[in-house]
């Protein structure tokens, strides 16, 4: 229940200055200090532990034919402060209870000569700070283009930062390590990385989630929350200052917003500690989006699946394309008079094989990618009809599956992949959806490869950002969840709209095939792309040589174990197994931790952390007495430390601990493992010793 506790208004006449106002967090490690400069400017900081976490920053925007910036010459209405003390509950998520703990502060302002009014509303979390604009409804602005935001972030020094170059069109770069003040030194190589849509930013920028450690010691992540009808925010760098500022993404027409008075921004967040422990487990950004917007959210559930996947990235030949002939007009071809290619994954006894596999092990769900018409020319950016939504290839027959997984339990994840021709993918939306509801869909993964069609648009823009919610939305009226690819990063909207169960958004495991990820990648993330959200990381790659294959010659970097431990790690409430099931079939006792693993917590542990390095969590599964443990590490072993006081006291519980073999190495013997049980209470400190490129998974039940 929301309680706000105090609420305490001080009000300035119009013209006023402002003294410096103040606002702490609950537990007053956190200041946030609030004035107008001398130009009348916006300026906040922000203090923890009487260390800075951010000096003077400046606010406000640039908008469109205004007759001064919309960031000066300002003055105080009024002042008002608050606190809220509630918990509420996620439709699923690494918490059954989350506590939305903040005081706040709202600053009414307006701008002489324009008479034009601003609000800015702070919310000071024991975690962190958020902040929006909001414009308020009044009869002098009405319709405006907001040319820029001029947002600050500004450091009281140098440190080390985990970034990925800001790109309007991709957020799959690999993730770079640096020194602030080395960015730009780096950051023109990083972008030679062949992905398949880039528009970099016109300015030295990086992408949010920022990591940062400073150089004093704290931990500070900088993201934004409740991305609405706004374009995505990326980071402008000073290396000379240590300052960094929003860079809105524009449409290619320059403009970054088209916005109206009565709505507000984003939040933009800043996460903060001396541990990086609280990284992880902050809830800021959701606290600081709207309620399930839903009332019936019963058609909601985490999903474990296998699917027709990962053989098209192995080398192995299978291919998303039923035929060879590449001119195909989608609406107009008859697809039964061309010659099958003879390697398509998507046929129907290829996908019951996977259906069997799935009922066999308990897995929720199958995805099928290349079962529908058009995936012949699938990479085209001038044409705008490319695939359908609704008729599936001659071999893949829908009313068959539909029938054969409903009569093994298993549901069937649809594919909609667009290669970017969003124009096309709207008119067919509803017809789509109707479609997956008469064929008993009940999930959907989206793609979003290539350059945007309408033309003028990019991935992380407004409009963009308007679509991939409108999706959501309309897909909850067919109660379908959605998994995202190649959408703008997530920003904590799962809680409004918990059918929006993962998304990818970051260089996923597909990567691997291109021998694209270091080992440090998957101990970053968690601190960087997870941090709005979870993730379609699609882990559980047992054959990490793909040479077995043929040509492929790539290898993973990671054993066998740590992608186990990716499970726990790598949080979604949508987990793929995402290896050829021939592969768990030969590995069935370390198969069995992906069997046994839960989607849905009760209750989440940060149990050693540090950003690039090594990741452990503990998790209890929701409503049931069941423990699982992940660890991992970069290219260096190490010996992590599970502390076990996460267990209830008194109580004998067994572990099942899956670990790295003494002779193991991602690099040279990744498949080697041991599996081992022991006895352990909430007294045990277990010490075990991770591989380069390794980890560690535990299961854990209490003995009864």
């Amino acid at each position: 229940m929301n309680k706000y506790l105090s609420l305490l208004f001080a009000f300035f006449f119009i013209g006023s200055t402002l003294s410096a106002q103040v606002l702490t967090s609950p537990d007053n490690n956190l200041i946030l200090t609030f004035e107008l400069n001398d130009n009348g400017t916006p300026v906040y900081n922000l203090r923890y532990k009487g260390k800075t976490v951010m000096e003077k920053s400046k606010m406000g925007f640039v908008i469109n034919n205004a007759p001064r910036p919309f960031s000066e010459g300002f003055s105080v209405i009024s002042v008002s402060n608050g606190s809220s003390d509630q918990t509420w509950n996620p439709v699923w998520g690494e918490n059954k209870e989350i506590r939305d703990h903040h005081n706040e502060m709202l600053v009414s302002l307006i701008q002489k000569g324009t008479n034009w009014k601003l609000d800015i509303r702070f919310r000071l979390f024991d975690d962190g700070l958020g902040f929006r604009y909001e414009f308020p409804v009044q009869e002098q602005l009405r319709h405006f283009i907001i040319k820029d935001e001029k947002t600050e972030f500004n450091l009281a020094g140098d440190g080390k930062a985990f970034w990925i170059p800001a790109d309007y069109d991709t957020n799959e770069f690999p993730v770079t390590t640096s020194k602030l003040t080395e960015v730009a030194g780096l950051i023109d190589n990083v972008r030679k990385e062949p992905l398949a849509a880039k528009a970099p930013s016109s300015s030295l920028a990086v992408q949010t989630p920022l990591m940062i450690k400073t150089d004093n010691g704290l931990y500070i992540n900088i993201h934004e929350a409740a991305l609405v009808n706004y374009p995505a925010m990326h980071l402008n760098v000073d290396d000379k200052t240590f300052s960094l500022s929003a860079h809105l993404t524009p449409d290619k027409n320059g403009n970054k917003a088209y916005f109206q008075t009565g709505a507000t921004t984003p939040w933009r967040t800043i996460i903060v500690s001396d541990d990086a422990r609280d990284i992880l487990s902050s809830n800021l950004i959701l606290n600081l989006n709207e309620p399930c917007d839903f009332e019936d959210v019963s058609w909601i559930k985490p999903m474990k699946y296998v699917g027709v996947w990962w053989e098209y990235f192995t080398g192995g030949g299978s291919t998303w394309a039923y035929t060879s002939y590449w001119d195909v007009v989608i609406g107009k071809t008859d697809y039964s008079k061309l010659k099958p290619n003879g390697h398509h994954g998507a046929n129907t006894n290829h996908v019951k094989d996977y259906i069997d596999f799935a009922s066999k092990n308990g897995f929720d769900a199958v995805l099928v990618e290349g079962w529908n018409e058009g995936w012949e020319d699938n990479t085209a950016y001038m044409k705008e009809s490319i695939y359908s939504f609704t008729k599936p290839y001659p071999d893949f027959d829908v009313k068959e599956i539909h029938r054969y997984a409903a009569e093994k339990g298993v549901k069937v994840i649809m594919h909609h992949e667009t290669t970017s021709s969003v124009i096309n993918y709207e008119r067919q939306l509803h017809d789509a959806f109707r479609f997956m509801v008469d064929n008993g869909y009940n999930s959907v993964k989206t793609g979003y490869v290539g350059p945007i069609i309408p033309r003028s648009e990019y991935h992380d823009g407004q409009w963009m950002v308007n679509h991939y919610s409108y999706v959501v939305k309309t897909a909850a009226d067919y109660k379908i969840m959605v998994n995202s690819h190649e959408a703008a990063r997530p920003t904590g909207l799962c809680r409004t709209y918990p059918n929006w169960l993962a998304q990818e958004s970051a260089r996923g495991t597909e990567f691997e095939s291109f021998n694209g990820n270091s080992p440090d990648h998957t101990t970053i993330l968690p601190f960087t792309r997870l941090v709005g959200g979870p993730m379609d990381y699609t882990p559980g790659i047992f054959q990490g040589d793909l040479s077995v294959y043929g040509s492929n010659k790539a290898k993973l970097s990671t054993t066998l174990v740590k992608q186990l431990a990716l499970y726990v790690t790598m949080y979604s409430p949508l987990q793929m197994a995402a290896d050829l099931k021939e592969n768990y079939e030969r590995f069935p006792d370390a198969f069995q931790f992906i069997k046994d693993v839960a989607v849905d917590w009760d209750n989440t542990y940060i149990l050693e952390a540090e950003p690039g390095d090594y990741i452990t969590i503990a998790r209890k599964a929701r409503n049931r007495n069941e423990w699982f443990v992940g660890g991992i590490t970069d290219e260096n072993s190490r010996e992590a430390i599970i502390d076990c006081s996460f267990l209830p006291v008194n109580k004998k519980y067994e572990a099942i601990i899956y670990a790295d073999g003494k002779d193991a190495s991602w690099k040279t013997n990744p498949q080697s493992y041991t599996i081992s049980k022991k006895v352990i209470d909430s007294k045990t400190k277990l010490k075990q010793r991770l591989a380069p490129g390794g980890g560690i998974a535990i299961s854990i039940k209490e003995i009864k």
